[in-house]
């Protein structure tokens, strides 16, 4: 799914993950943010872009990963790729700096990983492209795991992630807005910073953490 610039430009203006995260609590109801242990370990980019996603699973074969590798070329500019297995992929890098240059040539906004990366000098030397991951780590997937499907639903944690579900990013980690929810999100998202800055200044200019409390009622 193709997000308008305005939706996509809207959420770059969203404060952090946790704004969204909390919007979508109260807008959908249910948690969408990934698990902390999914962090960006290049930099500390913000991203927002709609998911492509791949499956991989357990196999002894020495195979590449055609679907990621298919999927790089085909998506379109702006795309997040979403990586994850039917089965814990371990500690294992299923990305690294080849796939990287392939992301960065076909104009991916990021890549999140329910595994690890390596090449982690080279991304950020080369590319400072985003990548979320589990870890970093030196070990690769060949004989251990192959990609067998790609742009259908995929799970992180207990986070399902859909073809077109927008993905936002940060420091703080990501939050998965099904793509349906991503205008009524967004506008809470932006009222929630709205809100908090104003509740934020009251509390540095009050001296009063409480005053701010009883005013705005958020913590």
């Amino acid at each position: 799914m193709a997000f308008s610039k305005e939706i996509i430009d809207g959420y770059r203006s969203v404060l952090s993950s946790a704004s969204v995260a909390d919007a979508c609590d109260l807008v959908i109801g249910k948690t969408c943010f990934l698990p902390p242990y999914i962090q960006n370990r290049i930099n500390d980019k913000k991203i927002v872009g709609p998911a492509v996603t791949v499956l991989e699973t357990k196999t002894l074969e020495m195979l590449p990963p055609q679907h990621a590798l298919d999927i790089i070329d085909a998506s379109d500019e702006g795309s997040v790729l979403v990586i994850s297995g039917d089965v814990d992929l371990g500690d294992v890098a299923i990305w690294g700096g080849l796939m990287t240059a392939g992301a960065v040539a076909n104009k991916f906004e990021a890549t999140v990983l329910n595994g690890g990366v390596r090449d982690g000098a080279e991304i950020k030397r080369d590319y400072d492209y985003p990548v979320f991951a589990k870890c970093k780590v030196a070990g690769t997937t060949l004989g251990r795991y192959k990609t067998v499907a790609a742009n259908i639903p995929v799970k992180i944690g207990d986070v399902t992630v859909r073809p077109g579900d927008l993905i936002f990013g940060d420091i703080d980690g990501v939050v998965v807005v099904p793509k349906e929810f991503a205008e009524p999100v967004l506008k809470m998202a932006l009222s929630i910073d709205e809100r908090e800055t104003e509740q934020a200044k009251l509390i540095i200019k009050s001296g009063s953490l409480k005053e701010g409390l009883a005013k705005y009622g958020r913590i």
